[in-house]
């Protein structure tokens, strides 16, 4: 998890004041991880409002309470079991700190807290800025050190129909990806698009193709076939991280076919998913995109060879 200074920025520009709250510290189970943090702000609804969770809960309820109420930063330690009721068994260290503008960050790390700066906080700045070294968020001698949040996965939709659409609600929100959505004509977008996505409406998609970043990874879900086959033959030239081509069995059988006649190899042509999600969700698009979402996120989980308890 990292901070997010656009998510700041746009709550700021929306609400004025915005508090934010940080999981600073871990000790035993959590509902959530060092570096999950969430938003809270007031609005004129009964509740308030926020955006991103610390794990839900009797801990987020009562962490959204003080934060509405909160002057400047407080940190406290949460037992989650004796003070909460919970069953977690273990204790977290809650940071919110209220905010009023975004802060600016040094060599992509935000770091704060009391008094001088530490001179071990002073070193994970240093290797940030000299050799490039993004730090875990945590607890640096009493002040939090977070990573400026950053993509890390670059995602091109191509198409923006029904798949499309549930696909990039599902895959929005997530984090560490960057996604690009791409269709032939500024109304084949919905009106309202989720922050952090980047719609590109283009009369020749197939053209673009060959200027998408080698290390993104695609979903071809276009309304035409032809398209389909002219994106899949360019890409497969351009290169790429992957690539997942909504259709059946014949349809790709097809493809395959004539994506050889045009000169690529039997391998190369395999590195194409086709079709895209689990068919064991069903074929409906959100159940598709919460398929494909699944894929990814498992796949970025191996890449980072974490381990899940």
């Amino acid at each position: 998890m990292s901070f997010d200074p656009d998510a700041l920025g746009a709550a700021l520009t929306a609400h004025g004041r915005v508090a934010r709250v940080v999981i600073a510290a871990v000790d035993g189970s959590s509902p959530r991880e060092v570096g999950a943090s969430m938003l809270v702000w007031p609005d004129h609804t009964k509740n308030g409002g926020q955006s991103g969770t610390i794990g839900g809960g009797a801990l987020e309820f009562a962490a959204v309470a003080r934060a509405r109420t909160a002057q400047g930063r407080v940190v406290e330690r949460v037992a989650l079991g004796p003070s909460l009721g919970q069953c977690c068994g273990g204790a977290v260290v809650l940071w919110t700190e209220v905010f009023e503008a975004v802060p600016v960050p040094v060599a992509g790390v935000v770091a704060r807290g009391p008094g001088e700066m530490p001179l071990a906080v002073r070193r994970v700045l240093a290797a940030a800025r000299g050799q490039g070294v993004r730090p875990a968020p945590g607890l640096v001698q009493g002040w939090l050190v977070e990573p400026v949040a950053a993509p890390v996965r670059q995602v091109w939709v191509w198409g923006a129909g029904h798949v499309g659409r549930a696909l990039v609600a599902v895959l929005a929100p997530l984090p560490g990806l960057a996604v690009t959505w791409v269709d032939v004509a500024e109304e084949r977008f919905p009106q309202e698009i989720a922050a952090g996505v980047t719609r590109v409406p283009v009369a020749d998609p197939a053209a673009l193709a060959v200027h998408a970043p080698v290390a993104a990874e695609h979903l071809i879900v276009t309304f035409s076939h032809a398209l389909d086959l002219d994106l899949c033959h360019r890409l497969l030239g351009r290169g790429f991280a992957a690539c997942g081509l909504i259709g059946s069995a014949t349809k790709w059988a097809r493809f395959r076919s004539r994506l050889a006649a045009l000169g690529h190899t039997p391998e190369a042509i395999a590195r194409i998913r086709c079709p895209i999600g689990d068919p064991g969700f069903g074929k409906h698009p959100q159940a598709i995109a919460v398929g494909v979402a699944a894929g990814m996120l498992r796949q970025g989980v191996v890449a980072r060879g974490e381990k899940r308890a």
